[in-house]
């Protein structure tokens, strides 16, 4: 099946394609030509909010890829998305230079505060844009790979498979806090000034870092359909349904597994590059295995083997939460906890998968 007639038979995912294409055309437009006195303006904030929610959907894609198609319960994917985003994070902080509190122009304030002496040999090449994209999708890739071909290969699967990529996660967490790491600590990276020579503070910065989120997550979205309409895809969830099946049949099971973990991890990482312009900072919170559990959270209220759903369920739940942390701040973990809880127990398809019963209906 070609990507066009996937595309004919994925009618959520046409009209979320649309959406997004429309709202990366109309939100720029709004911002930097309608003034502010114009109702239909709108502000900087919200253009980065919105924009920080399209790294959230192009994420929830490849939590949905494998989760949703493959049935791995990933718990992990919040250190891909780190890793990502402490890739553009180094490019940014390397295009500093003197302009930095200490005026040094090779070493970024946190090392000058540590009293480092010279740049970490890992540092290097990060003053070139071509190298840390390179370096955005390389490592995210790698550390999938490598966990993958160890754990994929040993036939670990289930809650099993989902405590390990947890523990990866929450490992990277302490590793990234130490100070001797050299990526800034708990406090991470931040006070980046300009990306490709462009101020970060400029409206056209942030129109171009929106257009950009926008774009990729519809390329993310049709790579990921391609992925599933294809041949791969049907062994992909024929995997998740029997596995032993399809490991009788003649399948390498262990490498479809790890092929598929290894593009998701991808994905995660480019949503962290994305991500990190917008909201100027990158830290270790990233890690946290609360965040890798929300992102299982926004798949389970979309709807699980979707794709569209994720977006739509990355979405609603991130509202969600900007809506309740300032209204409510004490409240929004309980209702997160509550909102898995119920759909779990009442939506197993998510919010899409009512949609569509209302459809058949």
């Amino acid at each position: 099946m070609t990507l066009f007639q996937a595309l004919k038979t994925d009618r959520g995912g046409m009209i979320t394609l649309t959406i997004i294409a429309l709202a990366t055309v109309v939100v720029p437009v709004c911002n930097l030509l309608v003034p502010e006195s114009n109702p239909f303006h709108v502000s900087t904030f919200t253009m980065a909010l919105l924009g920080k929610y399209l790294c959230y959907g192009l994420l929830a894609i490849g939590v949905d890829l494998v989760w949703g198609y493959l049935g791995i319960l990933s718990l992990g994917h919040g250190a891909f998305f780190a890793l990502g985003g402490y890739g553009m994070g180094m490019y940014l902080m390397r295009q500093i230079g003197s302009r930095g509190v200490y005026g040094n122009p090779l070493l970024p304030d946190f090392m000058v505060f540590l009293n480092w002496q010279q740049l970490p040999w890992f540092w290097h090449g990060f003053q070139w844009f071509w190298f840390a994209m390179l370096m955005v999708i390389l490592v995210p890739a790698l550390l999938a790979f490598v966990f993958g071909w160890f754990a994929f290969r040993s036939r670990v699967t289930g809650v099993y498979l989902s405590i390990m990529t947890q523990a990866l996660t929450y490992a990277l967490l302490l590793a990234f806090y130490r100070n001797e790491m050299g990526f800034g600590g708990n406090n991470g990276l931040t006070d980046f000034k300009d990306i490709l020579g462009f101020s970060l503070q400029a409206d056209t910065t942030r129109a171009g870092l929106f257009i950009a989120s926008g774009v990729a997550l519809m390329f993310g979205y049709l790579s990921c359909l391609y992925i599933t309409r294809s041949r791969l895809g049907r062994v992909c969830t024929a995997i998740r349904d029997q596995e032993d099946r399809v490991r009788f049949i003649g399948y390498r099971v262990e490498n479809v597994k790890l092929w598929i973990f290894t593009f998701s991890a991808v994905l995660a990482g480019i949503a962290g590059a994305l991500y990190v312009p917008q909201v100027g900072i990158i830290n270790p919170n990233e890690f946290s295995p609360l965040a890798s559990i929300e992102m299982v959270v926004w798949v389970a209220v979309g709807g699980r083997a979707t794709l569209y759903g994720a977006v739509a369920g990355a979405l609603l739940v991130n509202y969600a939460k900007s809506y309740l942390t300032v209204a409510m701040p004490d409240a929004w973990l309980f209702a997160l906890g509550a909102l898995f809880v119920l759909v779990t127990l009442f939506l197993p398809r998510g919010v899409t998968g009512l949609l569509r019963k209302k459809e058949v209906a």
